[in-house]
């Protein structure tokens, strides 16, 4: 799952409810926990923090879980120093998502997670966002990656294409993961032959996501269908006004971190909030 990192009210990272949330996760069976991805706030964080958050859930994790760093950027170069830079003592993975604003060609994107994946101590699991980033990574660089970089063990797939997305898992090698990267199709993408969900619902509501994915990975679909049903008003409303900010204002009504990000994003409105209120009471009841 692609955990949060809270603020306090002056913005500053509260890492008491980063310790607090990772264990929430871990007794809900999460298999591993990402840091600094996309509902990590990553874009907002300075490297001091980056390296604090990482340490914070590498002691609050105590080994129980894996650990999957998040590190992408724009320029091929910086990305690199930031891998040079990172304490990989207790990470198992790092989760580098596409170049975004500048729309590199395919070609680009190849030789762009080849020198990721050189530098990296560490598997590299591919992180294809075009809704965010401007880029669509298709199934064929994809495959290209996925069978000719032995350090590249999966991709989070976010594109929204199920043919796509089909495709890779069609055509990888068998040690490639394809892993989804929408909560709210993981379900179908498993029925194709998926691997599981980089979550971010997993945040407020570990247990049900776990038991979702562990009964479709076994093949029991009946099973992992009532638990989409009844998460799926969830799975909406937790993005009706982007993420991580509908997820936030989750986890405060959770009681388990404040409800303050950090600018340019701001809090959901009143409205959506009091929606994601009423689905946490269905859902606990």
């Amino acid at each position: 799952m692609a955990i949060v990192t809270p603020f306090k009210n002056d913005r500053t990272v509260d890492f008491d409810a980063l310790q607090r949330i990772v264990c929430h996760c871990i007794d809900g069976y999460v298999d591993y926990i990402v840091a600094l991805g996309t509902t990590g706030e990553l874009v907002t964080l300075n490297t001091v923090e980056k390296a604090d958050v990482v340490r914070c859930v590498v002691k609050a994790t105590a080994g129980r879980k894996k650990i999957v760093v998040g590190v992408g950027g724009n320029d091929t170069a910086k990305v690199v120093e930031e891998i040079k830079r990172i304490d990989f003592d207790g990470v198992s993975g790092l989760l580098s998502v596409t170049p975004y604003y500048n729309k590199p060609q395919q070609a680009g994107l190849i030789e762009h997670f080849k020198a990721v994946a050189a530098i990296s101590p560490v598997p590299v699991i591919l992180y294809n966002v075009p809704s965010r980033t401007g880029v669509n990574m298709t199934a064929e660089t994809t495959l290209t990656l996925a069978h000719e970089v032995s350090n590249i063990v999966a991709i989070k797939e976010a594109s929204g294409s199920l043919a796509q997305i089909t495709q890779i898992i069609k055509r990888r090698p068998e040690r490639f993961a394809v892993i989804s990267g929408d909560d709210a199709i993981t379900l179908p993408l498993i029925a194709l032959g998926g691997h599981g969900v980089i979550s971010v619902v997993a945040n407020a509501f570990p247990r049900e996501m776990s038991h979702l994915i562990r009964e479709a990975l076994a093949g029991n679909y009946p099973a992992a269908q009532q638990v989409q049903y009844a998460m799926l008003d969830m799975f909406e409303a937790l993005f009706v006004e982007g993420s991580p900010s509908g997820i936030k204002a989750t986890l405060q009504i959770l009681g388990l971190c404040d409800n303050v990000l950090r600018l340019p994003l701001v809090p959901v409105s009143q409205k959506t909030y009091d929606q994601l209120t009423s689905l946490v009471t269905i859902i606990k009841a």
